[in-house]
């Protein structure tokens, strides 16, 4: 998008001269995240990790609070692992630690040239210049019942990320993929033409797949409050396993984000660059293009309670971008209404409470189009589009250490996330923008972590749910992808509506961290749906600077 260009660029010249960088944020799938989760709730009131929603992760917040949390573990109840964890989280983010940053090397480095750090194959940290490059490698065999073909997952590629002078932040991720998951991962491709979490790929040995997954951002502090980044890659916005506003879900986006972190206050703002539906021809073509902005502000009143609000717009024109969008400070409905209410406007909030250090509840709830006198007549109007979300955390659970228990409830109306047109909708590279069963669903999510020793991980995930489909031809709601004005009727929708499928999906996990960051794994994935057999899948790898690949759907 030629204005986030030009946009960025002219930030960029300002804050090079007079700003101070950052060189990133934690990756997708960071192990720090589970610390991240533990540390918000026993802290309680921390104002940094309270705002945990933001993912992926400021690692300057991060350090700053485990520092904190470090010195004062009088007033926090850390368990041995807690503090190993802390210790490898500080080695993985040296650029923003105090003190003598010798305390995180290793006791043998390779040539004295490679690992000078356990969880860095090259690391430079001078006074004016940190980097850190890493290679990354996912190798995954997988076998699935009924199915005689060779499932695999052949990932390698590089991260880095690097801060100069304290003024400009970077960060790089590039991996080269190759893969075939199981028969319903598959069919979720052939019938929405696109590879979860990914995006431009080719056929690969017939079933599978084979693409690139390229990400970079650079990152600036233009003041000691306000953070502006500028990149290509995907973001998470909730406190849950799922969102309900913005997901790590679809591939990555090109986009200007502004960050206010002051007080007890955090705000955001974002503008997107986003991929329309499209179908891919024989020819080499441009994909359309549609925009997103998203503003929240989330506050801390008191400290152990975080409430926000949220506001998107998903939009696209053929002959002028839509400027009224880029204003950080207007709210975004009036904005659109002004404009002719033509645009997918959304709003919601979000709640979060620590309680008692080993508790944590959270809600969230979107309304895509809300009409209270049509709720009350309580004959399932099909614009009445919303999605909620209630969820709790439980931490060293039971007295046991290290046991953390979650547990999530999702419900989204049918329509939700769709709109009259097949532009507007909340999708992006032919993916939904939040949950990955779209709409008319509602789901139930289950998970249990355990680490009973430092290097050793163990996760039991369980997700059900029930969900409508659409059947003969007809629109029912569940298919965001489609015009909504294409409804089979007006009234009579419900959750499930017109023919529900049921479906389970259960995960264990099990690994073994060898190396920092460098994971010995094995899985058992247990996946049934209603008219298909149950899909039973082992598999066995080994996973080096790089998030677990899912088939949670």
């Amino acid at each position: 998008m030629q204005i986030i260009k030009t946009l960025a660029c002219c930030i960029f010249f300002v804050v090079s001269l007079a700003g101070y960088g950052q060189s990133g944020y934690l990756q997708q799938g960071a192990k720090e995240n589970i610390l991240l989760e533990r540390m918000e709730i026993k802290a309680q009131k921390d104002t940094n990790l309270n705002f945990s929603f933001i993912k992926p992760f400021n690692r300057r917040w991060l350090v700053t609070s485990l520092e904190r949390i470090e010195s004062d573990s009088e007033h926090v109840d850390l368990t041995p692992i807690d503090r190993y964890q802390i210790e490898r989280a500080l080695g993985n983010s040296q650029e923003w630690t105090s003190g003598d940053p010798s305390r995180f090397a290793s006791k043998k480095s390779l040539w004295n040239t490679f690992f000078k750090s356990p969880g860095d194959l090259v690391l430079v940290n001078q006074k004016d210049f940190f980097l850190s490059v890493n290679p990354v490698l996912q190798l995954q065999t997988r076998k699935e019942s009924g199915n005689g073909e060779f499932l695999f997952l052949n990932s390698k590629g590089i991260v880095a990320r690097s801060l100069i002078a304290k003024r400009l932040g970077f960060q790089f991720y590039l991996t080269d993929n190759q893969e075939r998951g199981p028969r319903f991962f598959q069919d979720r491709v052939s019938r929405y033409r696109a590879v979860p979490g990914a995006g431009f790929y080719k056929s690969f040995k017939g079933t599978g797949v084979d693409y690139f997954d390229a990400r970079g951002s650079l990152t600036f502090n233009v003041i000691k409050f306000l953070d502006l980044q500028f990149g290509y890659d995907k973001q998470f916005l909730g406190n849950g396993y799922r969102s309900l506003f913005l997901s790590e879900f679809p591939n990555s986006y090109l986009f200007l984000n502004l960050n206010l972190h002051v007080w007890r206050l955090n705000y955001v703002s974002k503008i997107m660059e986003l991929t329309s539906q499209y179908s891919r021809g024989a020819t080499d073509a441009l994909f359309p293009k549609k925009y997103m902005a998203i503003h929240h502000i989330s506050f801390n009143a008191p400290k152990w309670l975080t409430i926000g609000l949220f506001e998107s717009v998903v939009f696209d024109r053929t002959d002028h971008f839509e400027f009224g969008y880029l204003n950080p400070i207007m709210f975004l409905r009036p904005m659109e209404q002004q404009l002719g209410s033509k645009d997918n406007a959304t709003v919601g909030f979000d709640i979060k409470a620590n309680v008692a250090k080993r508790f944590q509840f959270y809600t969230q709830i979107n309304f895509d189009e809300f009409v209270l006198k049509e709720i009350k007549k309580g004959d399932g109007w099909w614009a009445n589009k919303w999605a909620w979300q209630i969820g709790g955390k439980y931490i060293d659970a039971f007295g046991v250490k290290n046991l953390d228990l979650q547990g999530e409830v999702n419900t989204i109306r049918p329509f939700t996330y769709s709109h009259n047109d097949t532009i507007a909708n909340y999708t992006h590279y032919n993916q939904p923008l939040a949950h990955p069963l779209l709409s008319n669903v509602r789901e139930f999510v289950g998970i249990a972590r355990y680490q009973p020793a430092p290097k050793w991980y163990l996760e039991g995930r369980l997700i059900a749910w029930k969900q409508g489909s659409d059947t003969a031809g007809h629109n029912f709601g569940n298919n965001i992808f489609l015009d909504s004005d294409s409804r089979y009727m007006e009234r009579g929708y419900g959750i499930g509506s017109a023919s529900p499928l049921k479906g389970v999906n259960a995960n264990l996990w099990v690994a073994y961290e060898w190396k920092e960051n460098f994971f010995i794994e094995a899985s058992l994935l247990l996946r049934r749906l209603t008219g298909s057999a149950t899909t039973t899948m082992p598999s066995l790898g080994i996973r080096w600077n790089m998030h677990r690949r899912e088939y949670d759907y």
